[in-house]
């Protein structure tokens, strides 16, 4: 990442009237290291900001002639700077009216030498982090983007070299990782990126529908194919014809449906439900999921041909806690697009909430980060959002199983805390989807339901 500016350097522009008070500023500003211009008003205030463009710092007297400090703020209010007033004379009243019309500080009159350069400081400090945020921005324009999936690490960065390879051939590709990784945010990036972009991007989610409904969603029906079936429709395969259809969480596809989807893959054809032709269609098919595919297919629940036609080339998407360098990017990205959606000035965060986005452990990964981060934005009472506008950020590992050193030999019990530490710990590798953490404790899904409420660990 490119350093940002040194800001201890930063030009000042002192206005007052009272030529000795800008002597004595002049002479606490230079000695703290910082570049010192001088003007008598508000008039001639303006007038150095046009000859010195790289001022970013002012400080600025209220009472004055020819232009007072509030007319002066007021003929500013366009440029980016942080301005400072000073009064004697000073009231809340003033300070709030100050403030309002886009001041960052005021100090009143007469002042202590500390507390000159405890603003300025302060100041300092927040032209930094606001440098640094402009810095990631810059370079999710850069190499560390592909098709909206951001990265600089060098896991990302693989990722978006194999997507970038195949996305000019009709190869089938299978997206593996988490959820929340960005799977389907990838697939669209392969889509975006292939000659099939200006068709169709069309995705499903498998585990979303039940099996009737998904055949249907799939391949269409005929009018009365079924009770309902008032109409013919299309299903997705015809409506992405020439395009890509993403078959999002492919694990959970029925086995009867994924007889019809092989035969659809081998010979480009499709016949609806009730049909009595097929239709041959030209779609790029891409999957994804967070499943364990090739223990799946060991165990029955996934036809091994299907496997290796949607295995051509598979890409898994790592977790956040593998790529915890790409977080200071992706909080850019995702403050920005917040921000701007909800129409709120957050630009960044803080330094001390930005070590805790990086420590955090993310089980829902860019997802949740994204969901921290909006809440962020909406609590920000500043450009950047402290650690304390931010949600609870968990860095804790599962909760280890019990040891037998302990005074406690009780079965039921011993054995109820270690129910509970393996659901956690299944809980936190899928990223609380509890359809995956059933499958790993081998447990049904209601079961799982049911011992997360006993056990108190609801979100």
């Amino acid at each position: 990442m490119t350093e940002p500016t040194d800001l201890t350097d930063l030009s000042v522009l002192v206005i007052d009237d009272e030529e000795s008070l800008r002597h004595l500023l002049r002479m606490i500003l230079e000695r703290s290291g910082y570049r010192v211009i001088e003007a008598s008003d508000g008039a001639d205030g303006v007038a150095q900001l046009d000859a010195h463009p790289e001022v970013r710092v002012v400080m600025c007297d209220i009472r004055m002639p020819n232009m007072d400090g509030l007319a002066f703020l007021e003929a500013v209010s366009e440029r980016a700077l942080r301005v400072v007033m000073m009064s004697a004379y000073g009231t809340t009243d003033t300070a709030m009216e100050c403030l309002r019309r886009g001041a960052c500080d005021y100090i009143t009159k007469p002042f202590r030498i500390d507390e000159i350069r405890i603003c300025l400081e302060r100041i300092t400090e927040r032209e930094r982090l606001l440098d640094e945020n402009r810095t990631l921005r810059q370079q999710i324009q850069s190499s560390h983007t592909l098709a909206g999936f951001i990265g600089r690490s060098p896991a990302a960065q693989e990722v978006m070299a194999v997507v970038g390879k195949v996305a000019a051939y009709p190869t089938t590709v299978l997206f593996t990782g988490e959820s929340g990784t960005g799977k389907e945010l990838m697939a669209h990036a392969l889509h975006t990126l292939s000659p099939r972009a200006s068709q169709p991007f069309v995705p499903i989610n498998c585990a979303a529908l039940p099996e009737s409904l998904l055949e249907s969603e799939l391949f269409g029906h005929e009018r009365g194919a079924f009770t309902g079936a008032h109409r013919s429709r299309a299903g997705l395969f015809e409506q992405a014809d020439g395009g890509t259809l993403l078959l999002d969480e492919i694990g959970d596809m029925p086995l009867p449906l994924q007889t019809r989807l092989l035969r659809v893959l081998e010979d480009g054809r499709v016949r609806r439900i009730g049909g009595d032709r097929d239709v041959a269609v030209d779609v790029r098919v891409v999957a994804a999921t967070a499943a364990d595919l090739d223990t799946a297919v060991t165990e029955g629940r996934f036809r091994s041909d299907l496997f290796y036609r949607l295995n051509v080339v598979r890409v898994r998407l790592p977790p956040l806690r593998e790529r915890r360098e790409d977080i200071p990017l992706l909080t850019a990205s995702l403050i920005h697009r917040a921000a701007e959606r909800l129409g709120r000035r957050v630009v960044g965060t803080t330094d001390e909430a930005m070590r805790a986005l990086v420590a955090g452990s993310w089980p829902g990964n860019v997802r949740q980060l994204e969901n921290a981060l909006e809440y962020g934005v909406l609590m920000a009472r500043s450009e950047l959002i402290a650690l304390s506008e931010l949600p609870p950020i968990s860095t804790d590992e599962p909760e280890p199983p019990p040891t037998l050193d302990s005074d406690d030999l009780s079965i039921k019990r011993r054995t109820a805390a270690l129910e509970r530490a393996l659901i956690i710990a299944a809980l936190e590798k899928t990223g609380r989807n509890r359809s995956q953490a059933a499958r790993l404790l081998e447990i049904s899904y209601k079961t799982l339901v049911y011992k997360i409420r006993d056990y108190e660990l609801e979100d």
